[in-house]
């Protein structure tokens, strides 16, 4: 009697399955970072766009140094509207 398990009937052993999860694992972990990329990529195109004379952030910015003390009583304002609805 041989003890040989023929080719056809070959499962995979704990080794050959870890490797497989650590690809799977690796590839998923690729996409993430790809993913996570292409979005720090849009957002920091709509910030850049948005500090540009006229934009948001420029509008903003011209704001809080003209009036400090009033920005932070907004800002705070704003904060505890939030938190309220929490």
């Amino acid at each position: 009697m041989s003890t040989e398990i023929p080719q056809s009937d070959h499962q995979p052993g704990m080794a050959e399955r870890a490797i497989d999860t650590a690809a799977d694992v690796s590839r998923t972990i690729g996409e993430v970072a790809g993913g996570l990329h292409s979005a720090v990529g849009r957002l920091t195109s709509a910030v850049e766009e948005s500090r540009k004379p006229g934009g948001t952030l420029a509008t903003v910015s011209a704001i809080a140094r003209e009036a400090p003390l009033a920005s932070l009583f907004v800002a705070f304002l704003f904060g505890m509207a939030i938190a309220r609805r929490r």
